[in-house]
């Protein structure tokens, strides 16, 4: 089935969408200045269970999938492409790391991973719509399904970028805005897909595996450091937050995938 302008253009908007309304998550607090302790803690578990299930479900195993579809030994992008992605968020972290790391250092990598994330997701979209222009290798339905998947999911994962950075001291609009930019890049994943597929399909299994790498990196270097040597109290917190952040990623993961 042969799908129109309008219909592509919603498809590549929508996860940008979600990625924004998620964004709008820092209305709902208070001025930075009267966040606790305790409530970072939440923030930064909650986002650290949505970085560990989507790096799985939305990242590794589909994935796995491309990877069989296109021939390719499922291990070789899955473990090529994770690693690379550690290896590089480890270079930007020295890169970008002072003597004297800041939070604001680990706020950076927190955004950053999740940008990086997003670029696969656009790239995915992408190649959905492709697939069902191209003598319907993916249906409409399925692509559809894809993009309202997708951009459901960037809704807390919009809120994951928007929240620390309000939470680390930045103004509620500075802190909106890199919420919303964290997700401009899906749209133009999107469109290069789309214009370049016969190029891009192939690699797609090895960038969801590169930007699995650097989300894995970034919980496990940066947040749940920030977090597992407080106060009993707090770090029960952060792992109850992340306990919840897991497992609305893995429902929509799992219902909407």
């Amino acid at each position: 089935m042969t799908i129109g302008l309008p219909e592509i253009a919603a498809g590549i908007l929508l996860p940008f969408v979600g990625t924004s309304l998620g964004a709008a998550a820092t209305a709902l607090f208070g001025r930075k200045r009267k966040t606790t302790v305790g409530t970072n803690a939440v923030i930064t578990g909650f986002s650290a269970g949505i970085m560990t299930a989507a790096a799985v479900w939305s990242l590794l195993i589909p994935a796995c999938t491309l990877a069989e579809k296109l021939s390719i030994p499922e291990w070789l992008p899955c473990i090529s492409g994770f690693l690379t992605g550690v290896i590089f968020m480890l270079l930007t972290d020295a890169v970008t790391s002072s003597k004297n790391k800041t939070k604001s250092n680990g706020t950076f990598m927190l955004i950053f991973a999740i940008t990086v994330h997003n670029i696969p997701e656009g790239m995915a979209v992408g190649a959905a719509i492709a697939g069902c222009r191209a003598s319907d290798a993916v249906s409409t339905a399925a692509a559809a399904a894809l993009c309202v998947g997708i951009a459901i999911q960037n809704i807390p994962e919009g809120a994951v970028v928007s929240l620390p950075a309000y939470a680390a001291g930045k103004s509620r609009k500075k802190s909106f805005a890199l919420g919303v930019l964290s997700g401009a890049v899906e749209p133009a994943g999107a469109i290069l897909t789309l214009l370049f597929t016969s190029h891009m399909l192939p690699i797609l299994p090895y960038l969801l595996s590169f930007a699995a790498g650097a989300m894995v990196f970034t919980v496990f270097g940066e947040l749940l450091p920030e977090v597992c040597f407080g106060e009993k109290r707090t770090t029960l917190k952060a792992a109850i937050s992340a306990c919840a952040g897991f497992a609305l990623m893995m429902l929509l993961d799992i219902a909407l995938g």
